[in-house]
């Protein structure tokens, strides 16, 4: 059985990029943040958004790849 694929979960074709750049951008806060948190409760909240914002960037990655190789 195919997953079906939510339309809200994938960003446009077009704007992959654009997703891309604001993924990376939103790790780059994640690690600025989890770099100057003191309080614990504050880091683990950090680790998760970082966790996040890494599992996302690498997804926007890999979907930009297969659509490269998938053009060629």
């Amino acid at each position: 059985m195919k997953r079906r694929k939510h339309p809200a979960q994938e960003p446009p074709r077009t704007g992959i990029t654009e997703a891309i750049r604001q993924a990376k951008a939103d790790l780059d806060s994640a690690y600025m943040n989890l770099d100057h948190a003191l309080d614990p409760d504050l880091i683990d909240c950090y680790i998760y958004q970082l966790k996040s914002a890494q599992m996302r960037y690498h997804f926007l990655l890999h979907r930009a790849r297969d659509e490269d190789s998938s053009r060629v």
